[in-house]
């Protein structure tokens, strides 16, 4: 049987949390925090540890501690208050917690969370044949807003592999945060007092871009007057975030492949090799496996990169984060503008939380700005935000309502009862924009996925786009 120990001062909250963890296989024991802690600890010897934390839990920090010097492999569960920012989970990670979760507490997630901690717990016993990696740790990331588990999720996964030597892959769609992400892990690595910088290779050609990475010689090529010191030697002992890396060369791709084996490239133009101390993490919002099968993207380079990956949701797969997202960008569109905007409408925000937002964070963030222009007293009503939100309520994977095909039905009726002919490009050009538009919004933007799932060539797409004009387009 499982020993499970549940230490916090809410005795209440406490003993309804043990009644419905409670089992044949779990016997769950209680205590408060106090000043003989830790030898109660050792002397029921857990199996794993569900701890409160926070300003209420004034003594949770010293008897977290306690256990970690005592035992660096018991599991221990931090719980939080429900109003903790992510840096509590980060930094509960970081501090060497197994999870973090916040009250009320799902106890059968929570079930399933011991239930993994006692398998560790007990492996841990027993000699490895491996090293044990590392306890976990996290980062403190103040532009990561949101409570919702997916960026939950998204915190403990960074905290995890901040301070590994390793490179790392960022997923997710444009204006998910990536960039934010890459920040967060730099600045909680050891790497964070050495240069950060970041390089989008989707916004240079291949010549430029080349010279961008590695650097050139003088006169390596018609306008290069002047040696240049490239982003992997500007960055030696710091990180570099290689942002859109789907849409590299196969030249670039190659030669990148072996600064990631054995840290050596040359500068264009040049012979003599120089070796380069970069931690890389690539982010993109292409489908890299789909490239490989094209031919597109190299499969030894995303093997090389996929070690370890960060996958960001998309805003309408985390919309409970809406409101505190909303609160941010008020507050940061105000100090940009000398404005006082202080809340949003009930209306506004339920046009907001419709929306499918295709841009995600990045297009919420410009749609607040907006907003905030032209709001012309302290709240921000519909009239304030910008055409594009202004779409038909979706549901929170962005497809439409089923009645859009009633309506198509309805219009042809109506066209036919009213004798009008020769109305079928027209029609055609209605359902052009519905299949579109929904489209976009499922694939959150991206024109290459929107092409395949409409069975659409890129050229036809964007033909389409330009007579449609989607209201959420790309």
């Amino acid at each position: 049987m499982a020993r499970l120990l549940l230490i916090d001062d809410d005795l209440g909250r406490v003993a309804a949390l043990k009644r419905e963890l409670a089992s044949d296989q779990r016997q769950v024991i209680t205590m408060r925090f106090d000043g003989r802690a830790m030898e109660r600890i050792k002397g029921h010897r857990p199996d794993a540890i569900v701890m409160a934390d926070g300003p209420a839990a004034h003594a949770g920090a010293d008897v977290f501690d306690g256990v970690r010097q005592w035992d660096a492999t018991l599991p221990v569960i931090l719980v939080g208050e429900a109003d903790v920012g992510t840096d509590a989970t980060i930094q509960a990670i970081k501090r060497g917690a197994m999870d973090y979760m916040t009250w009320p507490v799902d106890s059968e997630m929570l079930g399933r969370q011991l239930d993994a901690a006692v398998a560790q717990s007990r492996l841990s016993a027993d000699p490895a044949d491996l090293p044990v990696s590392p306890d976990t740790v996290a980062v403190a990331a103040t532009q990561m807003i949101g409570r919702s588990p997916a960026m939950q999720q998204v915190c403990k996964q960074i905290g995890r592999i901040a301070q590994e030597q390793v490179s790392v892959l960022i997923v997710g769609e444009s204006g998910t945060g990536k960039e934010v992400v890459a920040r967060a892990i730099h600045q909680h690595s050891a790497r964070a007092d050495r240069p950060f910088l970041a390089i989008n290779c989707a916004a240079l050609p291949e010549p430029l871009l080349e010279s961008e990475l590695f650097g050139h010689e003088q006169g390596a090529f018609t306008g290069a007057q002047a040696r240049r010191i490239g982003k992997f030697q500007q960055s030696d002992g710091g990180t570099l975030l290689l942002d859109e890396l789907g849409d590299m060369s196969p030249l670039i791709q190659a030669k990148f492949l072996r600064i990631l084996q054995d840290g050596c490239f040359e500068r264009v133009g040049g012979n003599e090799t120089f070796r380069s101390d970069v931690r890389v993490i690539a982010a993109t919002n292409s489908d890299l496996q789909a490239k490989i099968q094209t031919g597109e993207f190299r499969s030894d380079l995303f093997y090389r990169l996929n070690g370890f990956t960060v996958s960001l949701p998309p805003l309408r797969q985390r919309i409970e984060d809406l409101p505190l997202l909303v609160e941010h960008f008020i507050s940061q569109a105000n100090r940009q503008l000398n404005k006082e905007v202080l809340q949003v409408s009930q209306a506004a925000m339920q046009i907001l939380r419709n929306h499918c937002w295709p841009g995600n964070v990045r297009e919420l963030q410009s749609a607040i700005t907006f907003a905030v222009v032209h709001a012309v007293a302290e709240i921000i009503t519909p009239d304030c935000l910008p055409p594009s939100c202004q779409n038909v309520p979706r549901d929170p994977d962005g497809n439409s309502p089923p009645d859009q095909l009633n309506a198509i039905i309805d219009h042809v009726r109506r066209r036919l009862a009213a004798g009008d002919c020769d109305f079928y490009r027209d029609l055609i050009r209605q359902v052009d924009r519905i299949a579109v538009e929904e489209t976009l919004c499922h694939v959150g933007g991206n024109q290459v996925q929107a092409s395949r799932r409409l069975g659409l060539s890129r050229n036809t797409l964007r033909a389409k786009l330009d007579q449609a004009r989607p209201t959420c387009g790309d």
